[in-house]
């Protein structure tokens, strides 16, 4: 299962080693193309590419949801024993499928694609999203591996049971977290970027930061807590401090500036906890409008609820 936006340029070369990868599979295999919103021709050379190969299938979104949306939906109507994440921009190599299938015929329920060394990436974005991963794991009840993607194997009870998950703002790391199931790890080195711009600036960057720590945890609240209850002691104890110093020494501090760094200070908590309540707010407020996570326009194949072999592979009698 591939979410796609605006990714033509690599559209081809994928498409090529995905085949080879098929071959070496053998079996029934489904390439599932999850197309977001794309603005290019990504959709016209899938469908293109699906008059020779008819193993693939193109789910195009009414819009642009977001990549976490565009997942859900391809996690929803993907097919088989074992569904694969990957990222059409070939970061993560294909080639690395069959030790994934492998370690699933062992018995594994989710195989997890650990990056090693991450080519392209500044020094910036890794230390970033390693801080990150560091704080969302010492605050999240359950535990998210570190530097991990979406690359991934998953059994089909393990995508049935994130599917019966309601939750509409949704971070699939946590969420893959969550669920649990019998897990094997590999290590590999995550390639650049083959062609095109990533889709991922530092802005979009936070706010999946916040996404992630805010449904995972509830511990920023009781921070909030703690923040407050330090502000109230530090400013009680100073206005304490004050009287002493004019009751007992006859010393009064002249001048406003403690005053105002008080005020600033204590103002600076509270717009803190209010913002950090109104994050928690937010989220109860989109989660009763019920809305869908995504909405299909089309599917290139509306016999979406049964299985069909696609293709197929002389030569192995082997279903995934």
């Amino acid at each position: 299962m591939i979410p796609v936006h605006n990714e033509a340029e690599v559209i081809p070369p994928l498409l090529a080693r995905l085949n080879k990868v098929c071959r070496q599979i053998g079996g029934d295999v489904e390439l599932l193309f999850v197309d977001d919103g794309s603005h290019d021709n990504s959709v016209a050379l899938l469908l293109k590419a699906r008059r020779s190969t008819p193993g693939i299938r193109v789910l195009q979104l009414s819009r642009n949801f977001g990549k976490e949306a565009a997942v859900s939906a391809g996690l929803k109507h993907a097919r088989g024993d074992a569904i694969i994440l990957l990222d059409a921009d070939l970061q993560d190599p294909p080639e690395l499928i069959p030790d994934m299938v492998r370690e699933w015929h062992k018995g594994a329920d989710v195989v997890l694609m650990k990056r090693r060394s991450r080519a392209g990436e500044s020094w910036l974005k890794r230390a970033t999203a390693s801080l990150f991963y560091r704080i969302i794991n010492r605050i999240s009840d359950a535990p998210i591996p570190v530097d991990t993607g979406d690359f991934r194997l998953m059994s089909r009870r393990t995508v049935d049971a994130l599917n019966r998950l309601p939750e509409r703002n949704r971070y699939l790391k946590g969420m893959f977290a969550w669920v649990g199931m019998k897990t094997v790890t590999l290590e590999f080195d995550r390639d650049p970027r083959l062609a095109g711009q990533t889709k991922w600036n530092y802005l979009k960057l936070m706010h999946l930061a916040m996404e992630g720590i805010t449904s995972f945890s509830t511990r920023p609240l009781r921070i909030a807590l703690v923040l407050g209850l330090m502000a109230a002691t530090l400013g009680g104890l100073f206005g304490t401090w004050e009287v002493i110093r004019t009751l007992v020494f006859g010393i009064s501090t002249p001048g406003y500036a403690s005053m105002i760094a008080m005020i600033t200070f204590l103002s600076g908590v509270q717009l803190l906890c209010v913002g950090l309540l109104g994050e928690y707010v937010g989220r109860i407020y989109m989660e009763t409008k019920q809305r869908p996570v995504f909405i299909v326009a089309e599917d290139s194949d509306q016999s979406s609820r049964h299985f069909v072999p696609q293709l197929r592979v002389a030569g192995n009698d082997q279903n995934h």
